[in-house]
């Protein structure tokens, strides 16, 4: 594999090769770093290249042990991997490390209050009055895969649109934002992939996007963000004046220990709602399809029993792991495996690697939907688990519930391929060929 041309990153050793976007886009390759790491050096201190150094861990109960510590280690510090050069950039621009403070950005107690502004909406009873809506916009998506004709990209036709249509039914965004929010939504997490920016500028300017630059930065961060706040701004201002029964109003109304909640946190909080709980589904969603059609014998068994689909949806989850890590910040001296870990040190949680944990899932490079027990980590562990998690089962669910039994042949109609980021990534296209009821 040729060097990356962005810079800051190299194939050059197992440190550089941990943060390259280019070989977490090739799924086989950083898998065999991840092998390498857990049997090696599963406590590993990586000096990429470029990047501040950090502790890279890859064991499942170790990655489970650090989320637990939540005190210990903290989140407000560092929150991803990112250049040092771009960590300092975003710092003399912005006067923080951090473009947006979310949830994830965040610690207790502001952490543990904010989420709670948003708790009930997503626990699986409240879901579960959304779930007819939901069901009606995966038959939709269905439909319209049936409509193409027997040949599509799986992951532009159906991936990228159905997530995002059932988030913005919770948050109440019109429809007609749609494609507004798929930009936003796809560029904050693929601003390095020509690829994605070229892909969404093409579908909200009717087909006249163009590749970005090799070398440059494919989107401009600061101006995202602006766009972000300047919408969602707007939507704050509309809900406490016409509040509705949806998430938006909640955010827009929402109190922290009686006082209202900071504007900035408030269009955080909409930034990681819309892009986390749109981007993260879509990958799950499409590379648990690809594994149906790589292991017919797997898509054949969710046809004979139903039953199994909950079950598959956890397999989906584990096998892609959108969010491929989270970062950590040491707040005194921690003793793992025999490594000690001091205070200020910056820890990785590579929740890929813990999810192919030999110790823990029995033949872990096998796509199961039978896999029981499937202690699955990619919606994190501990107080920072992902408050959307039963949304998305819900929402994968349903939309494999409406379009496998519809399946009566599907297979590759070309070569997949993955994003080019080493934070949050999946599949970018996924061309299928196909037969339906």
């Amino acid at each position: 594999m040729a060097d990356n041309p962005f810079p800051g990153f190299s194939t050059d050793g197992i440190d550089n090769r941990l943060v390259n976007p280019d070989v977490m886009a090739q799924p086989d390759d950083i898998h065999d770093v991840y092998r390498r790491l857990r049997a090696e050096d599963p406590v590993h201190w990586a000096e990429p290249t470029g990047f501040r150094p950090f502790w890279a861990i890859t064991k499942h109960d170790d990655i489970k042990a650090i989320g637990k510590a939540n005190e210990t280690f903290t989140n407000s510090q560092r929150t991803y991997l990112a250049p040092a050069e771009n960590e300092e950039h975003m710092l003399q621009m912005t006067g923080d490390t951090h473009l947006f403070r979310t949830l994830v950005d965040l610690d207790d107690p502001l952490h543990r209050h904010i989420r709670a502004v948003t708790n009930e909406w997503f626990k699986p009873g409240s879901l579960k009055k959304t779930e007819d809506s939901i069901r009606e916009i995966a038959r939709d998506h269905v439909e319209r895969m049936a409509s193409l004709g027997g040949e599509c990209d799986f992951v532009n036709e159906v991936a990228l649109f159905y997530p995002l249509r059932v988030v913005m039914k919770i948050l109440g965004i019109p429809p007609e934002d749609e494609l507004m929010m798929l930009q936003m939504t796809q560029e904050t997490f693929g601003a390095a992939d020509p690829d994605v920016v070229a892909r969404s500028q093409r579908i909200t300017s009717g087909g006249t996007g163009t590749m970005a630059t090799s070398g440059e930065q494919a989107v401009d961060l600061i101006a995202l963000a602006q766009s972000f706040f300047e919408y969602f701004g707007k939507v704050i201002a509309d809900r406490k004046q016409n509040p509705r029964d949806d998430v938006a109003t909640v955010i827009a109304n929402a109190e922290i220990e009686g006082e209202p909640m900071d504007l900035h946190h408030q269009l955080s909080y909409f930034v990681i709602v819309a892009t986390a709980g749109h981007d993260t589904t879509s990958s799950s969603t499409s590379g648990g399809l690809l594994q149906l059609i790589r292991n017919p014998e797997q898509l054949q068994k969710l046809k004979d029993e139903p039953k199994l689909m909950m079950q598959a949806v956890e397999e989906m989850i584990r096998w892609e792991t959108p969010v491929k890590h989270f970062m950590r910040t040491c707040q005194e001296d921690f003793e793992l495996r025999g490594r000690t870990i001091r205070k200020g040190d910056g820890v990785c949680l590579f929740y890929w690697s813990g999810n192919r944990d030999e110790d823990v899932f029995e033949d872990p490079y096998r796509f199961d939907v039978e896999r029981r027990p499937n202690q699955q980590i990619a919606f994190g562990f501990g107080v920072h688990q992902c408050l959307g998690l039963h949304l998305a089962r819900l929402e994968m669910r349903v939309l494999f519930e409406e379009l496998v039994p519809r399946l009566k042949h599907i297979e590759l109609a070309g070569d997949p391929a993955w994003t080019r980021s080493n934070f949050v990534s999946g599949l970018k296209r996924l061309p299928i060929r196909y037969e339906m009821s």
